[in-house]
């Protein structure tokens, strides 16, 4: 779990406070597009 943990943690948190929220919003929509992509991976 932890050896998982933190490259998934990194995904999902962008360095905000270095981004314009659009960039942020846009960081986030990508980050859990791939997420899903893994997700229907390893689900098939």
């Amino acid at each position: 779990f932890l050896a998982a943990h933190d490259q998934i943690n990194a995904i999902f948190k962008p360095r905000r406070y270095r981004l314009t929220a659009n960039s942020y919003r846009h960081a986030r929509a990508d980050a859990f597009s791939l997420w899903d992509d893994y997700a229907r991976e390893i689900t098939a």
